[in-house]
């Protein structure tokens, strides 16, 4: 979805030279990266007749640029922080997803049209397929709790709802300066809200720099007096705007974000949001005179003027994957900001353990678990513990602490978990875990829940791009498809007998033998092709059956053999609760379980198993994949080093482009397979 406005390098469009004044520019890596993939050689000196001047916003250097600009008649390029920032603002370490990059002036200076404003005034907005995008764009942004900065906690409920929301910004922002507010018009503001709303209560929410110290705001705790009280900034937005009868502002984008709420806010200053009919402006912009709708505001400023960029992948990209990017980092950032206490991990995963749930709060690891325990309660800590291995002193739960039963994703990785091979995707669940269905999981709360917004788009390409590649869970290097007998083919995948999927799950069949015995007692006439587990087949995990066991009963035994292949040449799969059903079901083949796996249940398989009365829902397949694949996991790019979404997973196991194991781990999975008679030795927690 790059257009050629968002890659110029993309489109061969030629390249300019930068001249900037800032160090900014050169030291911010990321900031430079964008400009660079936008078409831009930042350099130093003296700009020649085809070269161009960028100047920061208004920070206390432009004015270098501007006047190298002016005499030198060199044109002026305006960049500026996007509006979908980061989880943290830039004074707490976030890096920007995206840029604005203005050559006609500042969006949030009135006094020169900028290019955003020119968008506003001519750009028709009228295209269908534009405005569903900002519509589902704007949906996806109040559904995921996502802002310009993101560093707050949507758990956190809003004050009772029936106040008036007065917004606050940082002393000395450029964008109150430059449509001439000052410190008053926020004195102001508050009378006239109050004058407006004499028996209301007021709310203020300060800025998120001012909640962590770094810049004072308009207002204090010597505001908060009668009916009027403070708001920290780690409270949602969203939810801020839900509970408000009315909206105060002088510039600030949550003024934006108030519109897209439903809003219609009383704005004191000249921001760009104003004069298009969806504020009540003190101060209007007369040359401002056409009116918009909310999607064609949103489709002006999200979608088609900023630059947007995707860090995993290292290229300029749309606004959904800037958005997806986004939500990758901010669910980490949300689910790991108190910090975890992992009990009884293996020493082998608590590095890539460390990656995905230690970014914001180094992981604690403790192998005794009322050790753990306590260190988690005493400094507001959740636990995590791996969920198959769950120590019995915390199998009915605990008290007073979160706890996350962790285990790998459905993508996991090229090469197996019992060949040491990290992860590249995990679940941290805190009700119970995907394949156990004694007890609800998140997973299952997902499944019965409706698709968010744009969620379905999302879950169709991302099944057409795993099916188009060929992935399965594990991605191994296979045998060739052999030939195969003619007839109704039907694939029974075997599995490692030991597996708590099957402990937990199977129904009366709980062998890989029984398996294949059940399945041709009722498929007599079939033809029966068995793919025994990678695991079993690399003699890590119990489940082989001796060749002689199968005569009779299977056609065809496909050791390691590529399971996309593998369904593609057949009719239907049978099994207890492998996760190739899953995958074939994607593939749009019927599948038979004779347990109770997680995809069984919800009328998307024919379940001759125990399956849970709770299983109520009737999700598409579709929802199914979304919920498996998108909501579910968390996912980490081994390459950018950071979270990010399962496309971008999809992306390096098709292209292979993922970094070897350590020597190390590839060491000890030999040591592992020589000693693969004796399990107890390497799988102990």
């Amino acid at each position: 979805m790059i257009t050629k406005d968002q890659d110029a390098t993309t489109a061969g469009a030629s390249r300019q030279r930068l001249f900037v004044y800032n160090g900014g520019f050169l030291t911010q890596k990321r900031i430079r990266r964008i400009l660079t993939l936008a078409g831009f050689d930042i350099t130093l000196g003296a700009p020649g007749p085809q070269d161009a001047v960028g100047v920061w916003g208004q920070s206390p250097t432009a004015p270098r640029g501007e006047k190298v600009a002016n005499a030198l008649d060199r044109p002026l390029i305006h960049v500026e922080d996007a509006f979908l920032r980061s989880v943290h603002t830039g004074r707490d370490g976030g890096l920007p997803l995206g840029l604005l990059i203005d050559r006609a002036g500042l969006h949030f200076d009135p006094s020169t049209p900028s290019a955003l404003e020119r968008l506003l005034t001519s750009h028709p907005l009228d295209d269908t397929a534009l405005l569903d995008r900002a519509r589902t764009g704007m949906a996806r942004l109040r559904a995921r709790h996502l802002s310009k900065y993101n560093a707050f906690d949507p758990a956190l409920p809003a004050p009772e709802p029936g106040y008036v929301l007065i917004i606050d910004q940082t002393r000395g922002d450029a964008s109150i300066t430059a449509c001439g507010a000052r410190a008053s018009t926020f004195r102001e503001m508050l009378f006239v809200a109050q004058d407006e709303h004499p028996t209301a209560r007021i709310v203020i929410r300060t800025h998120p720099e001012t909640d962590a110290g770094h810049r004072p705001g308009h207002y204090g705790p010597e505001d908060a007096q009668g009916l009027v009280s403070l708001s920290s900034a780690n409270l949602s937005p969203h939810h801020l705007l839900e509970g408000a009868i009315a909206v105060y502002t002088v510039s600030s984008q949550m003024g934006f974000e108030a519109i897209l709420a439903g809003h219609r806010p009383r704005v004191f200053g000249q921001p760009f949001y104003a004069g298009w009919g969806l504020t009540d402006d003190q101060n209007p912009v007369w040359r401002r005179q056409r009116k918009l709708t909310r999607a064609q505001l949103f489709a002006a400023a999200m979608i088609l003027y900023p630059t947007w960029y995707d860090p995993c992948r290292d290229r300029l990209c749309s606004f959904e994957e800037a958005l997806d990017q986004l939500e990758a980092e901010t669910r980490a950032f949300r689910d790991d900001r108190v910090g975890h206490v992992a009990i009884r991990m293996r020493l082998w995963k608590r590095a890539h353990l460390q990656r995905f749930f230690g970014r914001k709060r180094s992981l604690r690891f403790a192998n005794d678990p009322n050790a753990g325990f306590g260190r988690a309660k005493s400094e507001g800590r959740g636990l995590l513990v791996w969920a198959a291995k769950v120590p019995f002193e915390m199998r009915g739960g605990v008290i007073g602490v979160p706890l996350r039963y962790v285990e790998d994703g459905l993508i996991r990785s090229r090469g197996l978990g019992a060949a040491l091979v990290p992860p590249l995707s995990l679940v941290a669940d805190t009700r119970g875990i995907y394949y156990d269905p004694t007890r609800e999981s998140d997973l299952e709360t997902l499944i019965a829940a409706p698709l968010p917004p744009g969620g379905a788009l999302r879950a169709e390409r991302l099944i057409a791009a795993l099916t188009a590649a060929g992935l399965s869970k594990y991605n191994l290097a296979s045998n060739p498809l052999p030939d195969m007998p003619q007839g109704h083919r039907i694939l029974v995948p075997g599995q490692v007998e030991d597996d708590a999927s099957i402990r937990l799950g199977a129904g009366k069949e709980r062998t890989n033998l029984a398996l294949l015995q059940r399945t041709r007692a009722e498929n007599p006439d079939a033809v029966i092709l068995y793919k025994p587990h990678p695991d079993v087949d690399a003699g890590l995990r119990p489940g082989a059956l001796p060749p002689e066991a199968t005569v009779g009963l299977a056609d065809q035994v496909l050791p390691m053999t590529d399971p996309s292949a593998v369904i593609a040449s057949v009719d239907e799969i049978w099994t207890i609760t492998s996760t190739l059903g899953f995958e074939a079901l994607l593939r749009g083949k019927p599948v038979t379980c004779l347990g109770a796996p997680f995809y069984a249940g919800w009328g998307l398989t024919r379940d001759l198993g125990p399956i849970p009365a709770r299983r109520t829902a009737r999700p598409t397949l579709v929802a199914l994949a979304h919920a498996v694949l998108i909501a579910y996991p968390r996912y980490f790019d081994p390459v950018s080093r950071l979270p990010c979404p399962p496309e971008v997973i999809i992306e390096r196991l098709a292209q292979n482009m993922l970094p070897l194991p350590r020597a190390h781990l590839r060491l000890l999975a030999k040591l592992q397979g020589l000693l693969a008679s004796r399990p107890w030795l390497w799988r102990r927690p």
